[in-house]
């Protein structure tokens, strides 16, 4: 998993993507801290490990991210972290 606190080219979303899934780099945003992991094979992985640096889960949402594409098909807001019972 990556480790993001700043920009990120679309070149290296792209190895991310090939690196799992081929065409969609997996994700959470930590919203209040402003930093993401990207790349794992779930969201709840990336989750568990923004918790363990300190970050809320009602700060965490999943996204996932298609490097091929633009607009409104470039990231998608469809994670089961993102739901809060």
């Amino acid at each position: 998993m990556l480790f993001v606190e700043s920009k990120i080219s679309r070149s290296q979303l792209t190895k991310l993507a090939k690196e799992r899934f081929g065409d969609l780099v997996k994700g959470v945003v930590d919203i209040s801290r402003g930093v993401m992991l990207l790349g794992g094979e779930l969201h709840a992985d990336e989750e568990a490990a923004l918790i363990d640096q300190g970050s809320r889960q009602e700060d965490l949402w999943g996204i996932n991210l298609y490097p091929d594409n633009s607009g409104d098909e470039f990231i998608e807001f469809d994670s089961m972290i993102n739901i809060v019972i």
